[in-house]
């Protein structure tokens, strides 16, 4: 896949307006957003990043096409999976609801940051090391288990902060209210950290963790950089309108868990796969390819991944109106 220092330069440029104009129309002035507006916005960004799938059919053709589409479904799954964390850190640090928004896309911008900066590693690597594709497979399948063994998410009493805030904690004076939307507050000539600013830390950190799972699953979709920055910006912008749209609905998704535990374990097979047909391990059949299983076509990873979403939510929507007409009825008592 060909792409121009023109075409990066757009799209890149493209993607940093789109922060931009989120920030100033939406997040400078504090506030709830409503469902409808929560709604309108998540929908654009959805269709911004189909209208780019389509434009890279139009130019590149099916197959990158596909790789690009297969991308952005399995990154959005794996960011709405984020967002029980992120419920859990509001929660935790008590962050006002008005002040939520700018919390979430100052996440969001530094979790594009640093998987930019991941996909860049990753594609050198991947350039020069063949078997990274080995890594990458064992690092999905392992995650994979942990998904699967989860079973679900956890409750609000289960976040537990990481040594990176607890550290900052001890090292930056904080404050114990929130200051409107400041990250800093100047308090008897001293300045001091505001609990908004440790969220924002504490989201960080999460995305840290997040991206080790994400990145090898885009690689193992489509290795063309372009396309793996691509699905994974357009799946990160509008999230921050995701999560006040299905924030009360995220508690219903009770398979989730298990469907993206089958889509990781599906991708990091798959990248096994291809590790073994572009093998150069002298320890692994003497340091020749190993062609006995055919490698995964995109058409068929795009498939499985749509088909593992809509069961995944079809099961739990039917497990939420079971369980809702199993509740017994709440009994009320006359005065």
């Amino acid at each position: 896949m060909d792409v121009s220092f023109w075409v990066w330069a757009v799209t890149v440029a493209a993607i940093v307006g789109m922060l931009i104009f989120d920030f100033v129309g939406h997040v400078r002035t504090p506030h709830a957003p409503t469902l409808r507006e929560s709604a309108l916005w998540s929908a654009v960004y959805v269709g911004i990043a189909i209208v780019f799938g389509l434009l890279i059919f139009w130019f590149y053709g099916a197959e990158f096409g596909g790789e690009y589409f297969a991308g952005y479904i399995t990154e959005k799954s794996l960011s709405i999976d984020k967002l029980f964390v992120y419920v859990l850190i509001m929660a935790g640090f008590g962050v006002p609801r008005a002040l939520q928004q700018k919390v979430l896309l100052f996440g969001i911008t530094f979790a594009l940051v640093l998987r930019t900066v991941f996909i860049l590693v990753g594609a050198a690597a991947i350039e020069n090391f063949s078997w990274v594709f080995y890594l990458f497979g064992a690092i999905l399948v392992y995650t994979a288990y942990v998904q699967a063994r989860s079973g679900g998410h956890s409750s609000d009493e289960d976040y537990k902060e990481n040594a990176v805030l607890r550290f900052a904690r001890k090292v930056l004076p904080t404050t114990e209210e929130y200051h409107s939307d400041r990250m800093t507050v100047r308090i008897d000539g001293k300045r001091f950290v505001t609990p908004l600013a440790i969220a924002l830390l504490a989201i960080g950190s999460a995305d840290v963790i997040f991206a080790v799972d994400s990145i090898p699953a885009i690689f193992g979709l489509t290795q063309e950089t372009y396309l793996v920055f691509a699905a994974n910006a357009f799946s990160l912008l509008g999230l921050r309108q995701l999560f006040f749209l299905i924030d009360g609905l995220l508690d219903r998704l009770v398979y989730l868990a298990y469907g993206l535990a089958v889509i990781l374990g599906f991708i990091g097979a798959k990248l096994v796969i291809h590790a073994l047909h572009t093998n150069e391990l002298p320890f692994i059949n003497g340091g020749e390819h190993v062609t006995l299983v055919p490698e995964v076509p995109t058409w068929l990873s795009l498939a499985v991944i749509l088909a593992t979403l809509v069961v995944t939510t079809v099961a739990s929507l039917l497990k939420g109106r079971r369980s809702a007409a199993e509740r017994p009825p709440s009994s009320e008592t006359a005065d």
